[in-house]
C-alpha cells in the first residue's frame, strides 16, 4: 500500500502541472491575464519536481513519461498560446504565431518521446518556450516574432544542456 502511494507522488506533481494549465486557460478565458500567467509559472514548479520527485525514489515509468507530455502540451503550449493571443492585436502574423506555437511544442515533445537524449535537449524544451510568454504575458506584451522564434527553436536541431 505505501509502496503504491509513493510510486503515485510524481504523477499527482504532474497533474498538479495540468491542472494549473487547465486553470491558466480558464482565468484568460474569463479576462484574468496576470492571473493566468502566474499559474503557467506554477506549472512549471510542478514539472520540475515530477521529474526529480521520481528519479529520487526510483519510480520513473512509461506513463509517467507519457502523462507529462501530455500536461506539458497544455501548460506550456496551449495555455501561453492563448495567452499570447488573447493580448495581441488580431493579425494573420498573430494567428499563424497562435497556431504554431503549440503545435511546434507537440512535435518536439513526440520527438523527444521517441528519441530521447542523455544530457541534452534537441530543440528548445516547451517549458522554457512558454515561460517567456507567460512573463511578457504579466506585461500585457505581445509579440509575435518572439514567438514564432521560440516555437521554430522547439523543434531545431540545436542542443540546450539538461539542467
Amino acid at each position: 500500500m505505501f509502496s503504491q502511494v509513493v510510486k503515485s507522488i510524481p504523477n499527482l506533481l504532474t497533474i498538479g502541472n495540468l491542472v494549473c494549465g487547465v486553470l491558466s486557460i480558464t482565468l484568460n478565458m474569463s479576462g484574468l491575464i496576470m492571473l493566468s500567467s502566474i499559474f503557467i509559472f506554477i506549472a512549471a514548479i510542478f514539472d520540475l519536481l515530477d521529474g526529480r520527485v521520481a528519479r529520487k525514489l526510483k519510480v520513473n515509468s512509461e506513463f509517467g513519461v507519457e502523462l507529462d507530455s501530455l500536461a506539458d502540451i497544455v501548460s506550456f503550449g496551449v495555455a501561453p498560446a492563448l495567452l499570447f493571443h488573447s493580448i495581441s492585436a488580431p493579425s494573420i502574423l498573430t494567428s499563424l504565431a497562435f497556431i504554431l506555437f503549440p503545435t511546434m511544442g507537440a512535435l518536439r515533445l513526440a520527438k523527444f518521446s521517441a528519441k530521447p537524449t542523455i544530457g541534452y535537449f534537441k530543440g528548445l524544451p516547451i517549458p522554457a518556450a512558454g515561460l517567456p510568454l507567460a512573463g511578457m504575458g504579466m506585461f500585457f506584451y505581445s509579440n509575435a516574432w518572439i514567438t514564432l522564434i521560440l516555437a521554430f527553436l522547439m523543434v531545431s536541431p540545436i542542443r540546450f544542456k539538461k539542467l
